[in-house]
């Protein structure tokens, strides 16, 4: 499918080390996928769910020790441990290569070898970045035809360039006492080995479009972030659109594909996705930052998606979608999830594979359990998606759980303190699987497992990048989780949040006024629409108490992120350090 002298020649290395029976080159083709999906049906690795109520929707079930990614077999390797820096793990590039080859060693005999081209942005953007990822998994390749643009407009893009990220992944023997997700930056290399989960396995999702694109995003001047675009068109037909930041567990899908509250609907206001999870943004000839949304799908989480949380990802799931570590209702050949609704099929294998009886008061679906869909199939995807110049930011937005602390909104003062509000976000645990529930974890930007490099250098690229954006963006901050005294959440939340993004979105038109706090400027209560939510027990003074802050826990919450700076260590900016202090002056 190519001459490109670089990418053959690693191949062959590749097959030399891993001795694959055949390998087979991915072309993007409907053929191929088809003849992919019969085989893995032949096999056991995917099963055919009804045709007729879910077109196109296959099942997949990962073995029990392989559900999640993993932290702590993931690893930054560069020549020094500095440049990995103290948040991410590191090993020296040369030994970790040693243990890595032999593991592969021999590990696909027996197997195919497919060859996947694949872009990160539309084919040919100025934005895109090619990769591609050598597997012997068949669910990897179909996962990765959803995920990315796959095929052989990207290897013809690609032409006689020898810069392109290369991936190996490898089943071996699914033994968690050897798996290794690693990233090479320094070489655009990453190795996988051991797993078949797709958050270790999709190459070009966490691994390639945010560990190694944030330290390409460093050296180039750009960034790659984790993030969600989201566009509201007002009913004039004007278009404005946020890239938000959020740790797991904070309903980051959700806002994603928000459906406005009916009282703006009627208005004409709508909500257009642009991505749920991860943002590439460039300066652009206006000044602006541009933002696109990499990949081409969605991989959700299952469990809690349903008609009320998210109807839009629900839809998007109907067709063309692979299901990992879901219920099997074997009644009808459809799919459940606890969350979904509230009638669990009664003949229904769970998500290993065993007879399973909703009564038993075990988990049908995994709590991980994933959806893989295409973003073209979402009701509200933006019309925006695949233009290759992305879309102009207005608002960046970070949040986390947090149930007492944040206010509902704030805003920076400026883009230094806004750089220093996403360094200082966290969320509080919510489950005692997580350990202890209301621990406080620092996730700065939701980066916190995905920075490529050190974070303070990291840090460092914000500040820098700041400099060069003639019309950054403003920055804010949102908490949807303030609870009462017995623990319930206030605000409404869901599709209400657009709510606060309208106010955002007057902020940075200038129509908007705010009260100066010491930790940013606050809404005037009376600001946020909150017309219709008598009902939900939403007043003026419960809006008033949701933006109040408490200098006494915001002190608390100081040491707590210089505790988090000193983890980071030397290479942790000045400037954020100086951020810090002003922030405690002004609530002393």
């Amino acid at each position: 499918m190519t001459n490109n002298k670089a990418v053959l020649n690693w191949i062959e290395e590749m097959k030399v080390l891993t001795q694959p029976d055949q390998v087979v080159w991915i072309d993007g083709s409907d053929a191929q996928r088809d003849a992919l999906r019969a085989e893995a049906c032949s096999t056991g690795e995917l099963v055919k769910l009804n045709q007729d109520k879910l077109p196109g929707c296959y099942l997949h079930r990962t073995a029990v020790n392989d559900v999640a990614r993993v932290e702590g077999r993931t690893f930054i390797c560069t020549k020094t441990k500095e440049d990995a820096g103290n948040i991410n793990n590191w090993c020296d590039p040369d030994e970790m290569k040693a243990k890595l080859n032999a593991l592969y060693e021999g590990s696909m005999k027996g197997r195919t070898m497919y060859v996947i081209p694949y872009s990160m942005g539309i084919v040919g953007s100025d934005f895109a970045k090619i990769g591609i990822e050598l597997t012997d998994s068949i669910y990897v390749v179909l996962n990765m035809l959803i995920m990315t643009r796959a095929g052989k407009e990207v290897i013809d893009a690609l032409g006689d360039c020898p810069e392109f990220v290369k991936g190996l992944h490898a089943r071996k023997d699914i033994d968690e006492e050897n798996r290794y997700i690693v990233h090479f930056p320094e070489e655009n290399l990453i190795c996988s080995v051991n797993s078949g989960y797709g958050g270790n396995v999709l190459l070009g999702k966490k691994c390639f479009a945010l560990r190694i694109a944030s330290y390409l995003a460093h050296n180039e001047g750009w960034f790659a972030e984790h993030m969600l675009i989201l566009g509201i068109e007002y009913p004039n037909g004007d278009t404005k659109y946020i890239a938000a930041a959020f740790p797991s567990a904070c309903g980051k899908t959700n806002l994603a594909m928000l459906i406005p509250p009916e009282l703006f609907k009627k208005q004409g206001y709508k909500v257009w996705c642009v991505g749920d999870d991860i943002a590439w943004l460039r300066i652009g000839a206006d000044g602006k930052l541009w933002a696109v949304n990499p990949e081409n799908g969605f991989f959700g989480v299952a469990p809690g998606t349903n008609v009320k949380s998210n109807p839009n990802a629900l839809a998007t799931t109907m067709k063309e979608t692979i299901f990992t570590n879901v219920v099997h209702n074997l009644d009808n050949d459809t799919v459940w999830w606890e969350g979904l609704d509230k009638n669990p099929p009664k003949n229904a294998l769970n998500w290993k594979g065993e007879k399973w009886d909703c009564e038993d008061g075990s988990k049908g679906a995994h709590p991980n359990s994933r959806f893989t869909a295409m973003a073209a199939n979402c009701p509200c995807i933006s019309k925006e998606f695949n233009n290759p110049a992305g879309v102009p930011i207005d608002a960046i937005v970070f949040g986390g759980r947090r149930a007492k602390t944040a206010p509902l909104v704030y805003q920076s003062f400026d883009w230094n303190h806004g750089v220093y509000v996403g360094s200082a976000m966290a969320s509080e645990t919510t489950a005692a699987a997580t350990g202890a529930v209301g621990v406080v974890r620092r996730d700065p930007m939701a980066m916190r497992p995905f920075v490529g490099y050190n974070m303070g250098d990291y840090f460092a690229h914000w500040l820098e990048m700041g400099k060069k954006i003639p019309n950054a963006p403003k920055i804010f901050n949102v908490n949807w989780f303030r609870t009462n005294e017995e623990g319930k959440f206030i605000w409404p939340g869901f599709g209400d949040n657009m709510r606060v993004l309208l106010w955002i979105l007057d902020r940075c038109a200038g129509k908007a006024d705010a009260v100066e706090t010491p930790i940013g400027y606050v809404p005037k209560a009376e600001d946020i629409n909150i017309e219709g939510l008598a009902d939900a027990g939403i007043t003026l003074d419960v809006v008033k108490d949701l933006l109040s802050v408490d200098n006494n826990l915001w002190l608390e919450d100081a040491d707590g992120v210089e505790e988090f700076y000193k983890i980071v260590g030397d290479h942790m900016p000045e400037e954020l350090y100086n951020q810090l202090a002003a922030f405690r002056n002004r609530l002393k």
